[in-house]
């Protein structure tokens, strides 16, 4: 279930309808049916509205996607990790109430101009908070495995949607052959890293700031368990700004000391960042296939804008490691300025 913690974005209903037992549900929670203020947003079956009381009313059509997300935020808080309080539930009638936090996000926060190094040095206890996670709780069931088949998976994206979907270009047989040469060894490279609690979707909307500035995760039901980098590049390759190599970098070596402080025993630099640029590489690679996929499945179109960024960093990760920079003449003829 998407951003079911209380984004506003993703609502678009203005009317609700509860039936009798659902009416006398809210009502025993403190919810005035009458004074909810629906929250706008993007076409979605789910609805959201604002009760006035500082929480947020979810309703789904089916009630079974509670679940994903009660079980995460359920082992999430159990650490101690910020998440929103969940005051209220009812898969009978698909109904959740939680803390509202309000809808200011790290995005909101950096296009105000507050200071990027100190937005995502507040973001780092939870990178870090997941990553020391498995040490103290081994969730049952297990979260699903971020592994060779899902990593995999994923890379499959870019050749079905990108390249022959979006450029309708057919491999060769010896291009094929090398772009698979890749990939496996983005997933050689993936599962030789500790394995810890990834969110999987950590970026800029789905962290809220609270007043006293403490960043609180949403949209995470998606959980895995998979390699540790994979959050961190997910937050610095990002759709909205593109930080440039040095900048990452020096992010990168912030999280690793930061790691370091906490007791985790980490590789050296130039190895730790190796590490995420690994999965910098292979989620760059993943998301051309699934922007594409939005575009041409979905009529999201509105993605296709965002494949310029992304092809960029494709190119700076492959020229920025000696052990890629042979792939650069592969990628070179793909790039979307080549669309016919």
């Amino acid at each position: 279930m998407r951003k079911i913690a209380q984004n506003a974005r993703m609502s678009q209903s203005s009317t609700h309808t509860f039936s009798p037992a659902a009416q006398a549900f809210l009502h025993a929670q403190g919810v005035d049916v009458a004074a909810l203020e629906p929250i706008p947003g993007d076409a979605s079956p789910r609805r959201y509205w604002r009760t006035g009381t500082q929480r947020i009313l979810a309703q789904v059509p089916q009630p079974a996607e509670l679940l994903p997300f009660l079980r995460v935020q359920r082992r999430f808080a159990a650490l101690g990790l910020p998440v929103p309080r969940i005051d209220a539930v009812s898969l009978q009638f698909g109904l959740l109430l939680q803390e509202d936090l309000g809808s200011r996000d790290l995005k909101e926060a950096l296009d105000a101009g507050e200071a990027p190094a100190a937005l995502f040095a507040a973001t780092f206890p939870l990178l870090s908070g997941l990553a020391k996670a498995p040490r103290h709780l081994r969730p049952l069931p297990m979260f699903p495995a971020y592994d060779d088949a899902r990593l995999g998976e994923e890379l499959a994206l870019f050749p079905h949607w990108y390249l022959r979907r979006h450029l309708q270009i057919v491999l060769d047989s010896a291009a094929e052959a090398r772009l698979q040469t890749l990939f496996a060894e983005l997933l050689q490279a993936a599962a030789r890293q500790p394995k810890v609690w990834v969110h999987r979707d950590f970026h800029a909307r789905n962290l809220l700031l609270r007043e006293t500035g403490e960043v609180v995760m949403i949209d995470f039901q998606d959980a895995v368990m998979g390699p540790w980098t994979y959050d961190l590049a997910s937050l610095l390759w990002d759709r909205y700004w593109d930080w440039g190599r040095e900048q990452r970098r020096a992010w990168i070596e912030s999280y690793r000391q930061h790691l370091q402080r906490e007791g985790v025993a980490v590789p050296d630099a130039a190895d730790f960042a190796a590490q995420v640029e690994v999965l910098a590489l292979q989620r760059t690679v993943k998301i051309l296939g699934i922007f594409c996929r939005l575009a041409y499945r979905d009529g999201k179109t509105a993605y296709l804008e965002f494949l310029p960024r992304f092809w960029a960093y494709l190119e700076d990760l492959l020229a920025g490691n000696p052990a890629w920079q042979s792939y650069l003449p592969l990628f070179s003829p793909w790039s979307p300025c080549n669309k016919p």
